[in-house]
C-alpha cells in the first residue's frame, strides 16, 4: 500500500473510531455502559456495529469492488472468518466489511477503555 493509500486509510478508521465512540458513549449512557454492552453483543441494542460498518462505508464510498479492495489492502495480514461464495463484488464488500469491523470494535474498546480510565482518574483527582 503507498504511503498516501495508508494515511487515508488511518484517516478512515480514525473517524470511524472517533464517531462509533461518541454514539455508542450517547446511546448507552455512558461509557462504562458502551464498553460492556460492545463486548457482550456488538449487535445488540444500542451498538449496532454492522449498522454502523455499513452507514461508514457509504459516507466514504467503499461499497463497491475498488472500495473493497483498498480496506482489504490496508488489511491484509488481518484474518477474517469464512465468507459464502458468490459474486466476486459482494465477496470483497462482505470480506472487507468483516475485516474493518473486526479491527473497528478492536480500537472502539480500546477508546473506551481510556476513556474510562481518564474518567476514574478525573473523579479521584476531584476529590483529593
Amino acid at each position: 500500500m503507498d504511503l498516501h493509500e495508508k494515511q487515508q486509510f488511518d484517516f478512515l478508521l480514525n473517524t470511524a473510531v472517533e464517531r462509533y465512540v461518541e454514539r455508542l458513549e450517547q446511546r448507552n449512557g455512558g461509557v462504562e455502559i458502551a464498553l460492556e454492552r460492545l463486548r457482550r453483543d456488538a449487535e445488540g441494542e444500542g451498538v449496532w456495529l454492522s449498522r454502523f460498518i455499513q452507514a461508514i462505508f457509504d459516507d466514504f464510498l467503499l461499497g463497491n469492488a475498488g472500495g473493497a479492495c483498498f480496506v482489504l489492502q490496508a488489511l491484509a495480514k488481518r484474518t477474517v472468518p469464512g465468507v459464502a461464495s458468490g459474486k466476486v463484488e459482494t465477496t470483497l464488500d462482505t470480506l472487507a466489511k468483516h475485516a474493518f469491523a473486526d479491527l473497528l470494535k478492536q480500537k472502539t474498546e480500546e477508546a473506551l477503555e481510556q476513556r474510562c480510565s481518564l474518567e476514574v482518574a478525573s473523579v479521584q483527582g476531584d476529590s483529593i
